[in-house]
């Protein structure tokens, strides 16, 4: 360790202050940080003295993400290969066509969402974010597995210049970078983001595919034949990340366990969206309407946008009642966008991109109502004590 500490600080000499090199010190600096703890402290203005920083933050989400992102990997190969018969169903086999195909996703996505992150840093002469690390990882995740790469970079490109930086970088952003890449892909490239062969990986060669999503078959309609079971432990067709809602709450318990990932806004989004359900189910005039409740927590992207997307720290409420709030309305509004718009059944991703919008009203409301107890319990107080 101490030859690459030492190599790296070889490295930087070009790039220190007063150096040829100096306008260029933010992208080196970025791997010096990558591979080690900051060498500098806050300086100025009010700090505590924390072991967590943003590095140690984004590695966790990144851990969090493990378990979805690999059987993500397992279930494109899985989907793929149950369409041919005779194949060979192996573990492996499975695994390494999925990682074939989910691999080139990510790299493309650290690749533009990283050279965008870093030429913004060498321009405005800051050190490169950390944010970065998850979304670049959060990007493939809510994507199709053949959504072409070309595509996958102008949405990414998209979500870090217009939904980021934009806004200043990390910490300043209204919403959430993931979600707008996903939003920007929808809506530019529809054909590709929905349909019943996208969702398999090479479907165009395969005779006969059958790989619709189960809410793109409700909302036309159709039966679904996948068991309750089968949409928890993910073997469905969808994006990379989100069908094994198994593999998605192990990375739910370490987000709460470590306190990086709010309990209070994954709790309440799954009341909410129980609640809305139950209420439509009693209604029961369309196959959405009459899908059961629960089965709607289970299916879709529901549960990895409230896990990984609801609680990103920088986009949600921040007062604890209004972390409620954000997610009872999260809840409510993802079944009601699943019922009432056939054309996009899937309503978690808008729900969300919704209430980032909405978020800062929820805590300056919830403030001043603290604001008003306060002024109240004070003047019932002075009046106790003049009487």
């Amino acid at each position: 360790m101490k030859f690459l500490r030492d190599k790296i600080d070889q490295i930087k000499k070009p790039f220190e202050k007063g150096q040829k090199f100096e306008k260029f010190a933010p992208a080196i600096n970025a791997l010096d940080t990558f591979l080690y703890v900051p060498n500098h402290t806050t300086k100025h203005g009010a700090h505590i003295r924390d072991a967590v920083d943003l590095k140690r933050t984004m590695i966790t989400v990144v851990l969090a993400l493990i378990p979805a992102l690999i059987f993500g990997i397992y279930n494109a190969g899985y989907q793929h290969f149950i369409q041919i018969e005779g194949s060979d169903m192996s573990f492996a086999n499975l695994f390494f066509h999925g990682l074939w195909k989910v691999l080139p996703m990510i790299i493309v996505s650290y690749a533009v969402g990283l050279g965008i992150e870093f030429a913004f840093a060498i321009f405005r002469g800051h050190e490169v974010n950390e944010g970065y690390l998850v979304s670049g990882l959060l990007i493939p995740m809510v994507m199709p597995v053949d959504l072409p790469l070309w595509m996958l970079a102008i949405s990414v490109a998209f979500a870090v210049i217009i939904g980021k930086e934009a806004f200043g970088g990390t910490g300043m952003n209204i919403f959430n970078p993931a979600l707008l890449a996903r939003a920007f892909a929808f809506f530019a490239y529809p054909t590709f983001m929905s349909g019943d062969k996208i969702w398999v990986s090479d479907a165009t060669t395969i005779d006969g595919v059958s790989g619709e999503t189960i809410l793109g078959s409700l909302a036309q309609g159709k039966e679904v034949a996948y068991s309750t079971i089968d949409m928890f432990l993910g073997f469905i067709p969808g994006s990379i990340g989100e069908t094994s809602v198994l593999a998605i709450l192990i990375g739910a318990f370490i987000l709460i366990a470590t306190g990086v990932g709010s309990w209070k806004i994954m709790v309440s989004g799954v009341i909410g969206a129980a609640l809305t359900a139950m209420m439509f189910n009693a209604v029961g005039l369309t196959a959405l309407m009459n899908f059961d409740w629960m089965n709607h927590l289970v299916v879709g992207g529901f549960a990895f946008g409230i896990v990984f997307m609801a609680t990103d720290p920088v986009s949600a409420a921040q007062t604890d009642k209004g972390k409620i709030i954000y997610g009872l309305l999260i809840g409510f509004f993802s079944i009601l966008i699943r019922v009432f718009n056939p054309a996009y059944p899937e309503g978690v991703m808008l729900a969300i991109l919704l209430m980032n919008t909405l978020a800062p009203t929820i805590d300056y409301f919830v403030v001043n109502g603290n604001i008003a107890k306060r002024k109240k319990r004070l003047a019932k107080s002075k009046q106790l004590k003049s009487a």
